[in-house]
């Protein structure tokens, strides 16, 4: 393949910059913008060991001076010639080193090129690729370290003993069909059944745990809803630990919602603090609140916050009931679990308490009633094992075996239909012929997550999610 050069580090000035090189002619060219300090030529240097040297701009001026490595094919991360280039992290130096390349004979690389290429090659597989840039953009320790481990094959381990079952049956299916005279054990139905339910089974185990890879990898879309001055912009800010929204007395002072993402129990909150929910004739306030209940309705977790045990001398007004309950309403009816959150605990000192029915059929209670104090830190805890307890991590040993995006889920769901629609075939006295075009459609699929028979749109458009040097 035709050589490609990129900047493999960050934009701004950093201690150290990478320039990163592949494909063919490698090492001459970095010979014509690296001249190595032991005097030898750069394509003698010792493989996959860094050597000193000098950074040559195109007109053989020397730009800086630190180190270089090559990775001579198969050996190396995208499976053909590469190597490094590594020296101080300024811009302008590093522009002038690309350029020295550019004019050697390298191209730009484009956006996830480097592991495009190593996944053409042969060096990983899809789920390995897309494992690369989630590691990139791993926002928490277990995002990281699940990504880490899907980058090791954790998940092809999980996919490849699915895939060789239903190879096996097809396969043989198929040599005794071509070579009937050969003594080839024939597949009967029972084995096919037996292959599909272990090979669904699999599956299913898979998609049940997707959404925590899911978590994982995204976190949770998370509603912070309530009445005006509720305490909903106070909690945002203290799960923040700074102070992200303004905050004062005067009700309907969020008039739009405002975004943050947090850790809470160890798992990633995308908090959308709301306009405070009621009626009102000010008509930018209006807007925020379509754009609350809008938030609630695609929400994957409501956080219900109230105040009404703040004040017990001062009553509340019918219309403060009213809309309470309409809010009530609103967060039991929906698809979204949600905690209800009592606010002001420094003011109230309950630190329990429950909701009852609304008398709707269709209501749901909240998963956790929790009592805090935005201003003191009191109960938060609390608030961090409910949300914890709602997305546990679960089994350490999951890491690297779980599906994390919607593509991946989308293709084992497909394979597990077609599996269960073969073994559905086979249970009412179709032939193993018929049952057999369902088995090697869930393999079509596999194929498709993994990258065996994936379209090269779906491959394209994996890797424009990558950075460029990548």
């Amino acid at each position: 393949m035709e050589l490609i050069a990129a900047i493999a580090t960050g934009a701004a000035a950093s201690a150290i910059g990478i320039v990163r090189l592949s494909g063919e002619g490698c090492f001459a060219v970095c010979g014509r913008v690296f001249r190595p300090a032991n005097g030898r030529p750069f394509e003698e240097q010792e493989p996959r060991k860094l050597v000193m040297g000098e950074m040559l701009d195109s007109r053989g001026r020397v730009v800086d001076r630190g180190m270089a490595v090559r990775f001579p094919a198969p050996r190396s991360y995208t499976g053909e010639d590469s190597a490094e280039l590594h020296c101080h992290g300024s811009p302008a130096a590093l522009r002038e080193l690309l350029s020295a390349l550019f004019a050697a004979g390298a191209r730009q690389a484009g956006p996830g090129e480097f592991t495009k290429r190593a996944f053409l090659n042969g060096r990983m597989d899809l789920t390995q690729a897309e494992a690369v840039v989630d590691l990139i953009d791993a926002e928490t320790a277990a995002a990281a370290r699940n990504a880490a481990a899907q980058l090791d094959g954790g998940l092809r381990r999980v996919l490849e003993p699915i895939q060789e079952t239903l190879l096996d049956i097809a396969s043989r299916f198929y040599a005794v069909v071509d070579y009937p005279d050969e003594d080839i054990q024939d597949v009967n139905p029972a084995e096919i059944a037996r292959a599909m339910v272990s090979a669904e089974d699999a599956l299913t185990r898979l998609l049940a745990a997707c959404r925590r890879g899911q978590v994982l990898k995204k976190g949770v879309r998370t509603a912070i809803v309530g009445l005006p001055n509720a305490g909903k912009s106070s909690l945002l800010n203290a799960l923040a630990g700074y102070e992200r929204c303004l905050v004062t007395d005067i009700p309907g002072t969020t008039r739009d919602t405002v975004e943050e993402s947090v850790l809470c129990g160890g798992v990633l909150l995308r908090l959308i603090d709301t306009a405070g929910l009621r009626e009102t004739e000010d008509t930018v306030e209006k807007l925020g609140v379509e754009r609350s209940r809008k938030a609630m309705e695609t929400a994957e977790l409501i956080l219900l916050v109230d105040d009404s045990l703040a004040d017990p001398e001062t009553p509340r007004p019918p219309a403060y009931w009213e809309g309470f309950c309409q809010l009530l309403n609103e967060a039991g009816r929906g698809p979204a679990p949600w905690i209800f959150v009592a606010s002001k605990r420094d003011l109230t000192g309950k630190t329990a308490g429950s909701i009852g029915a609304v008398g709707d059929p269709d209501w749901k209670g909240p998963a956790a009633y929790v009592s805090l104090s935005a201003l003191t830190g009191e109960g938060m805890e609390d608030l961090e094992r409910a949300v914890a307890d709602l997305f546990p991590a679960g089994d350490p040993g999951e890491a690297g075996g779980l599906l994390t995006d919607r593509r991946q889920e989308d293709a084992a769901r497909r394979a597990r239909d077609a599996l269960r629609r073969g073994r559905a075939a086979l249970e009412s006295g179709l032939t193993p012929d018929a049952v057999l075009a369902d088995a090697e459609e869930a393999l079509d699929a596999l194929g498709e997550l993994t990258g065996r028979t994936a379209r090269e749109e779906i491959v394209s458009a994996i890797f424009s999610r990558f950075c460029v040097g990548k």
